[in-house]
């Protein structure tokens, strides 16, 4: 059952036209409730609506509640599961209910739904987002904006709109519901801001769409009212939900600005009791001004007014606080905005955010640098896939840049992908706040080892233990360099590093032995965090949160020689020389003899990185596969590499993943990528022991891990993995309940939140100093061409009188219910 609830305060027609809406919603008329609650019209709207909608059910407040009154009066008469608030001045859509019953279903962690709220035409944005200024004021950037599929995604935000919003009932209660003491206008902002201190999510869920008049019941008041309402709410707001590190900064700030803001929008002099600035009229007691200009200085008073009830709603919510004020910060969107373009006005809002640590403290979004050393194509090796990962998680937090310095020609929706080398690298490094890197930068940006930014290095691939085997195809001499500049350039980049990602526990004591060796195990960074975890943390490879979906057959009845009933052996990477091709050869070599519908199948053999040679195993691979027959009828090789969109249609097609390797120090130490994408893909895996995988494929059933170079238990562990479907079947299972522990959500989860609070490390902050972090304010679009653009939008969005219309409108912010 789900509960809707409407708000009546002399708006019968708006009411009806509301209740009669829900006649075209998708969703059983027998499990949906309406409550409207009548909040004291007397204007006969209470009997015109049982009249007219005799299957709601109008409840008579018997004064005027306000909005968050009405709602809570609502709640207290709501049976259902689910409670749907709905301005009445609104009508909801098709999906506005279901859409928000199943993205409440999905997950227990989301405590309110936000639905999409476009004007009642269904052109214009309404809410698709909820910002918040640090002195408390919510607000819609993209407010007035034409619709467009860029609002069509999912996403966590601080609140959603009390025009459209549900909830679970039992939750709705457990909170304590809207706070009455905001009357109207920003209540819901500090519901949404309360469940999220509390530890749940708010989900944008652009599914569940409503259509609003905005702010018809405000017409009928002076908009000094509406003013004074917001400036009084947003203090409320603040003082319940900011933390005390963070209140301590805004709210002095915050009231300041209050005043100056009021003044500021009415010209009143502030100068006329300076008996320096405006002597005289001492003979008069009176000044005439707006009540405008008092909105501030009122809304000051009702605050003091409400402190003894507000200090115990602060207590209590800040004991429960699940989620600290910098994980939440990232959902304010653009804290340092100034709300209202009036010189005197943002003169004040300027001098106070820098005298009181403003911009420093609220930092919703930093500039984050992500740098590969692989070129970004629709082909990507594993460096490029994982800082492809790393840049799509960040994006949706904070400004993201992904730089490769090989080239790229591919492009994401979510964030700039660039690619620079030399100094043209500079410009990209002085952009950025916290830059994280894989590889050679610090070689090629020597400025970043005394500079002041934040830098995270990436060592998941210990490249000097790579180049060991690598480094075999140049020659003695060769290999000598190699080895020694690859360990200079790692240790380099261990001295200078803030913060460093690894892919395994075990790699992680390998590098705490290197940095100890560079003097990085130290009393400073010991006595900050005696784990070390602020130093170097372990973020694996990931996966994708989603299952694979096939588009097409890639293996099976698409390579020649492969059929649709064939058992398919998938080696799900290049062929490098610290990898043990040869042994596997020879054992389908052995299998075939029993099993003649075996196929083994190369991924790639081209690395898409052409600075990468190619390997003498790679031709040793396909030597050997000609001298055993295989080649063709058994043994089949792509020669380039797959594209990584596409990589779905190969993995799904195969029956077991595969892995051998050599037993030497890379592979103690590595960390094989190629196993993530078969965990993501559910497949058996034969592989290796003796790396990190090789290990969790015994312990946890994943699949069966052999001895290194014996023929004899691959062949039997292939043949198990491939033709026992009891023993194939369970492996499956293990691998679908493993995976989720891989997911890219969960694996990176130490970098997201080192990026919500970027920090030096203690070692370094003497040399290099306290990091420059500062947030930025936001950037609307403004000046002529801007103007023309949105007027292009309007237009087609609603012809010449809607640009008429809203261009007029222009110099009005929205900062009504931000809701």
């Amino acid at each position: 059952m789900v509960s809707v609830i409407l708000v009546n305060y002399r708006g019968a027609e708006d009411t009806i036209t509301c209740l009669r809406s829900f006649a075209d919603v998708d969703w059983p008329a027998e499990q949906l409730e309406l409550l409207v609650v009548d909040n004291d019209s007397g204007d006969g709207s209470e009997e015109r609506i049982r009249a007219e909608v005799p299957q709601a059910v109008v409840v008579q407040a018997g004064s005027n509640t306000g909005f968050a009154g009405g709602c809570n009066l609502g709640v207290e008469h709501a049976t259902g599961e689910y409670v749907a608030f709905i301005n009445n001045d609104a009508r909801p859509g098709r999906d506005w209910v279901s859409a928000a019953v199943a993205t409440l279903a999905s997950d227990r962690t989301i405590g309110c739904v936000a639905s999409k709220v476009l004007d009642w035409d269904g052109n214009l944005v309404d809410y698709v987002d909820g910002s918040l200024t640090w002195f408390g004021m919510g607000y819609k950037r993209e407010a007035e904006r034409p619709d467009s599929p860029e609002y069509d995604h999912p996403k966590d935000v601080l609140f959603g709109t009390g025009a459209a919003m549900v909830m679970r009932a039992d939750l709705y209660r457990e909170v304590g519901g809207f706070d009455e003491r905001f009357f109207m206008f920003y209540e819901d902002v500090d519901l949404g801001w309360r469940l999220n201190v509390l530890g749940y999510r708010v989900r944008y869920e652009p599914r569940s769409v409503a259509y609003h008049r905005h702010h018809v019941t405000m017409k009928k008041f002076g908009n000094f009212r509406e003013s004074y309402l917001l400036e009084r709410n947003a203090l409320l707001a603040m003082y319940k939900n900011l933390d005390d590190e963070s209140l301590a900064k805004a709210l002095p700030a915050a009231m300041a600005l209050a005043v100056r803001r009021s003044l500021a929008r009415t010209g009143t002099d502030a100068t006329a009791l300076d008996l320096q600035r405006s002597p005289g009229g001492d003979d008069v007691g009176t000044i005439e001004v707006q009540k405008m200009a008092l909105t501030g200085p009122y809304a000051i008073d009702y605050f003091v007014e409400q402190l003894p009830t507000l200090l115990e709603s602060r207590r209590e919510l800040q004991e429960k606080r699940r989620r600290s004020d910098r994980e939440l910060f990232p959902l304010f969107r653009h804290a340092i905005e100034p709300a209202y373009a009036i010189e005197s006005y943002l003169d004040a809002h300027a001098v106070l955010v820098e005298a009181f640590g403003i911009a420093e403290h609220f930092v919703s979004r930093h500039r984050v640098l992500v740098v590969t050393g692989e070129p970004l194509l629709d082909r990507m090796a594993g460096p490029a896939i994982r800082a492809w990962e790393i840049a799509t998680a960040l994006s949706s937090e904070h400004d993201v840049r992904l730089l490769s310095t090989a080239g790229a020609q591919t492009s994401h929706a979510d964030f700039e992908v660039v690619t620079a080398v030399g100094h043209a690298l500079r410009a990209h490094t002085d952009w950025a706040d916290v830059i994280i890197f894989q590889g050679f930068l610090l070689e090629g940006a020597p400025w970043l080892k005394d500079s002041a930014k934040i830098v995270v290095a990436d060592i998941y691939d210990p490249m000097h233990l790579e180049q060991l085997e690598q480094a075999r195809d140049q020659g003695p001499e060769g290999r000598v360099l190699a080895v020694r500049e690859t360990t200079r350039v790692l240790n380099e980049q261990l001295r200078r590093a803030d913060f460093m990602l690894c892919a395994s526990e075990k790699q992680r004591d390998f590098w705490f032995g290197q940095l100890a060796g560079q003097g990085r195990v130290n009393p400073k960074v010991y006595d900050e965090d005696e784990s070390l975890d602020s130093l170097i943390a372990v973020v694996p490879f990931g996966i994708p949160d989603v299952p694979p979906v096939q588009k097409r057959r890639a293996i099976r009845d698409s390579v020649p020689g492969i059929g649709k009933d064939d058992k398919v052996i998938l080696w799900g990477g290049g062929i490098y020389n610290w990898f043990d091709p040869l042994t596997l050869l020879r054992a389908v070599d052995r299998l075939r003899e029993r099993h003649d519908d075996v196929r083994l199948y190369f991924l790639g053999l081209k690395h898409p990185n052409p600075g990468v040679p190619a390997m003498r195993m790679g031709w040793e691979t396909k030597q050997l596969a000609e001298e055993l027959g295989l080649v063709g009828t058994h043994v089949f090789f792509n020669e380039g590499w797959v594209p990584y969109a596409e990589r779905a249609d190969y993995l799904l097609d195969a029956d077991v993943g595969v892995s051998t390797h050599f037993q030497h120090v890379e592979t103690a130490f590595s960390f094989r990528t190629r196993i993530l994408d078969y965990l993501w893909a559910s497949l058996p895996i034969v592989a290796t022991e003796g790396d990190t995988f090789g290990d969790l494929i015994a312990l946890r059933g994943l699949g069966r891990a052999v001895p290194a170079e014996d023929v004899d238990a691959l062949v039997e562990a292939l043949e198990q993995m491939l033709y026992d479907e009891e023993a194939a079947g369970a492996a499956r299972e293990n691998v679908r309940g493993f995976a989720v522990e891989y997911h890219w959500s969960r694996a990176l989860m130490p970098l997201i939140e080192f990026c919500r609070l970027p920090r030096r490390a203690a070692d370094l902050e003497y040399h290099l100093g306290r990091p420059e972090v500062t947030a930025q304010p936001y950037r609307a679009r403004q000046g002529l061409r801007a103007d023309i653009a949105l007027a292009r939008d309007y237009l087609a969005a609603g012809g010449p009188r809607e640009v008429a219309r809203r261009m007029t409108g222009r110099v009005r912010r929205i900062t009504g219910r931000a809701g």
